[in-house]
């Protein structure tokens, strides 16, 4: 039996108090040293942070945070660059199929249309750049509206596989339940900028 002492030596993961303070320290040092230098170089680095530090480095800082906080926010919107850099072919897939049943979010998110691939990449990317040197608020916004295509094609493409593939029906039934949580609590992130309380 260890005693207490050598217990406490034991390295472990951080107290949450502490990785919560980390996660929001962290947050708003970058926000605001992207605003403050207004340098197009740094605005990149930061778009591309999980390409350069890896997804798991950025989720160990902010993947624990509540939504309603800006390392939550920034979190989403990291996550949400990386599925589409990774599996553009099937976030295009879920834009078509939503993008006629969502013209308000299509008018927020801003993707000309027809949408072609590349729209998508740029749209991400804007966003995160919006993040860093335009409005939070907007930024958060058009992520939000992008979530809610993306959820509504996968409710469409859920329901048209449900009689061949019941079981890959739900999943994707499921799927589009987090992206339209997601999208929302984007919007709700937004909402609290502007108020001046996304902390």
């Amino acid at each position: 039996m260890l005693d207490p002492r050598s217990a406490e030596a034991i390295p472990g993961d951080l107290d949450p108090a502490l990785r919560g303070e980390v996660a929001h320290a962290t947050a708003r040092a970058l926000v605001d040293r992207a605003r403050s230098a207004e340098d197009p170089v740094v605005v990149e680095r930061l778009v591309r942070l999980v390409e350069t530090e890896g997804l798991d480095t950025v989720a160990g800082l902010w993947a624990d945070a509540a939504p309603a906080t800006l390392p939550g926010a920034l979190w989403r919107l990291y996550v949400l660059r990386e599925w589409v850099r990774r599996d553009l072919q099937t976030v295009m897939l879920r834009y078509r199929l939503g993008v006629d049943a969502a013209p308000v979010d299509e008018a927020v998110a801003g993707v000309p249309r027809p949408p072609e691939p590349g729209d998508l990449r740029v749209l991400v990317d804007a966003v995160l750049s919006g993040v860093f040197t335009g409005d939070l608020g907007v930024a958060l916004e058009r992520a939000g509206a992008f979530c809610r295509i993306l959820a509504t094609g996968a409710a469409f493409d859920a329901d048209s596989r449900e009689p061949a593939d019941p079981g890959g029906a739900t999943r994707l039934t499921l799927g589009a339940s987090s992206l339209l949580r997601t999208g929302e609590e984007l919007e709700h992130a937004a909402s609290l900028w502007r108020q001046g309380h996304l902390e």
